[in-house]
């Protein structure tokens, strides 16, 4: 019983550890996370007439991508930011995918 116990121990920890490497950043966190929006900061420009997007996105051990402010002003043409804004879907912590967007001209 005590050998089982510490196998369950043991699992649950190791499953915490790993669980980290694909979780997305959020106003809130949670197991599920479907198509969660979020601000980030805001700027000086007027007006935001151009959009440019950045994305960086993980499954369990495994993460890429560029989702900076400066990749999405260069993606979108953007030389003045008014706003940036992100995007956030997480499942179970396993894939993830965040994407940064920013407003601006």
């Amino acid at each position: 019983m005590i050998k089982r116990g510490m196998s369950l121990a043991i699992a649950l920890c190791c499953g915490s550890l790993l669980s980290g490497c694909a979780m997305g950043v959020a106003p809130v966190i949670a197991p599920l996370t479907f198509n969660m929006t979020g601000p980030v900061a805001a700027g000086s420009a007027a007006s935001s007439t151009k959009v440019g997007r950045s994305e960086a996105w993980g499954i369990a051990l495994v993460a890429t991508g560029d989702a900076s402010i400066a990749r999405a002003m260069q993606n979108g043409g953007i030389t003045r930011i008014h706003h940036v804004d992100q995007e956030t879907l997480n499942i179970l912590w396993i894939y993830a995918h965040y994407t940064t967007i920013v407003y601006g001209e």
